[in-house]
């Protein structure tokens, strides 16, 4: 918790009555003799059942015992059960919760079916036949209550991963080359803090109940020994003579029990507002840079043999049919086709990311590593792993989404240097400057401690690239990059993407529908039609010589070439045309 985070929660009020009534228990707790000197065992057959008092505070109860060492000494038992009960289901539910959300599959099943089986248990029940069994040990108790109480929890924390995992900027991290468990403690526990923070926390409320009730009923802890649960038994038995006695216990008990809701409410809020808050003032704007023509390299640094991809299920469905190409160092190839053609699934292939549903069922990729070409295949996601970041590099279709909301500009680029590296973090942090200022954002240093919502969206696309060159990959994959951005910051993101492929002599593999886009910046285009390989060729070629029907009715489709007024001709239209 840092100093921030702390001043932005004690500035709510009810955040700091919460807490400085948690801080005044824990004093009791650790230190109830400064809270009163009686002993709170003392027995005074002459003052029972007295109202408060200079000598008692709060009075005292049925055998003459001081109210206030009582209601102090009692509160170390309420606070220890709490914790160990707490403890129990953060553990349980976050790990379990994170996991099975994040990897899904035969886990996700397992975690499920034991959520189940954990929630058909009674709590309480299960808890005071544990006690029975050793001993009327309260921790055995709390603990049993913690395991089987944080069900509720951990089917909660799955859900909410359940739609962190499917976010853009989680594929970011995962192309990236972040390890799994660095992507659930990075980028995925952040974003769910806030129901996590509100689930255990009314979890702790409900943790003070039972360990209440079970002292109530006059286990674990043994009387006389003070808790509170056996301070409302006395009360209970005198309700008729001498109510007060229920009020300073009770009101100890409910007082816990809001201030645990109440902390975790502005815990939740506080961890929010952590990257939400408003930014500076001064806004960053772009320059433009001289390019480094340096010449290709004649070498094919990636070739992509028979990929074929499918549906999975009873039925299924080719998506992908055997697709093969070539591509040389700072060579960029455009893959073209309508949405559906699989372009975006053959570039996916190659990091192993596929979406739920699909899968490689053949295919193989030869990729230049350390200058020997190594032949690696598609089905084998572990190998695949290893090109993401160093050897392939990936910006995405909606800049916004692939960033997370949770952390700054400079911690995304700082995030994947140190990941690969061993640098420190004054290093990571000058790298990540310059990695600002090579996509051609002036005031790196504004631009670094920015949140991703307070930048535009072309210039989130530039932050999106920098990353990508953090580990200077030979291939960069980009998925149609300027689909989400106005006209004037589309010409910037494809010219800055065409700098960066000669100056670092980097091959670009670009998804795309626009045809402009095509003649704009690649050398080669490659076109798709359902899954099948139309024909690949230069741009020159393929726009004054296309080789089949399918091109030339996706070139005649073409909005640019329409006059404005005339009906934009279709493909179908045009394929009948051509056809005939």
């Amino acid at each position: 918790m840092n100093a921030s985070f702390l001043s932005r929660l004690l500035k709510k009020p009810l955040a700091l009555v919460a807490i400085l009534w948690l801080l005044f228990v824990v004093l009791c707790a650790i230190a109830p003799t400064l809270i009163s000197h009686l002993d709170p065992l003392d027995q005074d057959l002459l003052a029972v059942k007295q109202w408060p008092s200079s000598e008692h505070g709060l009075g005292t109860d049925l055998l003459g015992r001081d109210i206030v060492a009582r209601l102090a000494h009692g509160s170390l038992p309420t606070l220890l059960g709490t914790l160990q009960a707490l403890l129990v289901a953060a553990l349980l539910s976050i790990t379990l919760g994170v996991s099975a959300g994040y990897f899904r599959g035969a886990w996700d099943k397992w975690v499920t079916q034991y959520v189940n089986l954990m929630m058909s248990m009674p709590f309480i029940v299960t808890a005071l036949a544990v006690l029975m069994v050793f001993g009327r040990s309260m921790m055995s108790a709390m603990v049993t209550f913690g395991v089987l109480a944080s069900a509720g929890s951990i089917r909660m924390v799955r859900s909410v991963t359940l739609g962190v995992r499917e976010e853009l900027y989680i594929e970011a991290a995962r192309i990236s080359g972040l390890s799994d468990f660095a992507i659930m403690t990075r980028h995925v526990l952040p974003r769910i803090v806030g129901p996590v923070v509100v689930s255990l926390s009314l979890f702790a409320a409900a943790s003070v109940t039972t360990q209440t009730g079970i002292a109530f009923l006059g286990l674990g802890v043994v009387p006389p020994a003070p808790t509170w649960g056996g301070m409302i038994y006395d009360a209970a038995a005198s309700i008729n003579d001498f109510p007060w006695m229920l009020v300073p216990s009770g009101m100890a008990v409910a007082f816990t029990i809001l201030a645990f809701g109440l902390l975790g409410d502005a815990l939740s809020d506080t961890a929010v507002e952590t990257w939400t808050r408003g930014g500076a003032k001064k806004m960053a704007t772009n320059t433009a840079l001289e390019a480094n023509t340096s010449k290709a390299s004649s070498s094919a640094v990636l070739a992509m043999h028979h990929v074929t991809i499918q549906t999975t299920g009873l039925e299924p469905k080719v998506l992908v049919n055997n697709i093969s190409f070539e591509l040389r160092a700072g060579e960029t190839l455009g893959i073209v086709g309508e949405s559906g053609s699989g372009k975006t699934l053959t570039s996916l292939s190659l990091l192993g990311l596929l979406p739920s549903g699909v899968e490689m069922t053949r295919g193989e990729a030869t990729v230049m590593l350390n200058g020997t070409q190594q032949r690696i295949a598609l089905t084998d996601t572990p190998q695949l792993a290893r090109l993401r970041g160093k050897t392939v590099g990936m910006i995405f279709q909606e800049p916004m989404a692939a960033l997370d909301p949770c952390f700054t500009v400079g911690h995304h680029l700082t995030e994947v240097i140190r990941a690969h590296s061993k640098v420190s973090s004054s290093e990571a942090k000058a790298q990540a400057l310059a990695l600002l200022a090579q996509v051609h954002i002036l005031d790196v240093e504004d631009i670094y401690k920015r949140y991703p919502h307070q930048i535009s969206g072309g210039m989130a696309q530039r932050v999106g690239i920098a990353r990508a060159l953090a580990l200077k990959p030979a291939i960069l994959l980009a998925d149609e990059p300027t689909t989400a951005l106005d006209v004037t910051v589309q010409a910037e993101i494809l010219e800055l993407i065409r700098e960066l492929s000669k100056s670092h002599n980097m091959a670009v593999v670009l998804v795309t529908h626009d045809w402009g886009v095509v003649a704009d910046i690649c050398d080669r285009a490659l076109v798709l039609y359902k899954g099948d390989k139309m024909e690949e060729a230069s741009v020159i070629d393929l726009f004054e010589r296309p080789q089949t029907a399918y091109t030339q009715a996706l070139l005649k489709a073409n909005p640019h070439n329409v006059k404005a007024g005339d009906r934009l001709p279709t493909i179908a239209d045009v394929m009948k045309e051509v056809l005939t």
